[in-house]
């Protein structure tokens, strides 16, 4: 299939991509160093990012809104067969169906492990209390830390799925998929249309409201 270099990705996805890449490695480090007010900041940093993320999922850029990646089961079975026979890909714009699951995967764990650590209590392990924590029993407290702890070891596993499934795309069908989410442009076929890129002030008006957001919670601890 013929193909063509075009602009897949926007800026704002690309530093919403890279700046989960630091809030997770930031939240891992400071987790195992005990360093819990860093671990805080590195979990509001994520909130943000979430927040931003969902709302541009739905008035971004093409390859950024859910309704071009979320696609049915058997679309994403038909790519991994795919995926799996010999011979190079078809140029794909975005994320490819079986990514688009990944991806919601991705942000639903995210979603949790932001979302529990809100609640979570002060004490001997996690030291600092997020900010909601006074609205719930020290009981589910406990059990929210439990499932923060759970939904950050499945984070971990995603990533290292994530990480060999690029690996597998370089190596096997010689598609660079890093390349694209630095520089914003890649492969499409030559037939196919320009992803829409939304003008990045949207984003930074979205990011604003975003951060204000969580600022705003984050007064409540």
């Amino acid at each position: 299939m013929a193909e063509r270099r075009a602009t897949i990705w926007d800026l704002p996805i690309r530093l919403f991509h890279w700046g989960l890449v630091l809030c997770l490695a930031g939240s891992w480090y400071t987790a195992e160093n005990d360093m819990l007010d860093q671990h805080v900041l590195f979990g509001y940093a994520a909130l943000t990012l979430l927040l931003f993320r969902l709302v541009w999922g739905l008035v971004g850029s093409d390859t950024a809104r859910f309704r071009s990646f979320v696609r049915g089961p058997a679309e994403a079975v038909a790519h991994l067969r795919a995926l799996l026979r010999p011979g190079p890909l078809d140029a794909h714009a975005g994320h490819n169906p079986l990514g688009g699951y990944a991806v919601l995967g991705l942000l639903g764990l995210l979603a949790v492990q932001v979302g529990t650590g809100l609640f979570i209590s002060g004490g001997d392990i996690f030291l600092v209390a997020g900010p909601l924590n006074g609205f719930v029993s020290g009981t589910l407290a406990d059990r929210l830390a439990t499932v923060h702890e759970i939904s950050f070891a499945l984070l971990q596993v995603l990533v290292v799925v994530h990480v060999l499934a690029i690996a597998l795309y370089a190596l096997v069908k010689r598609r660079n998929l890093v390349r694209p989410m630095l520089t914003g442009t890649g492969a499409i076929g030559a037939d196919d249309p320009q992803p829409r890129i939304v003008s990045p002030l949207w984003a930074l008006m979205i990011a604003a409201l975003a951060a204000g957001s969580v600022w705003a919670l984050s007064l409540l601890a």
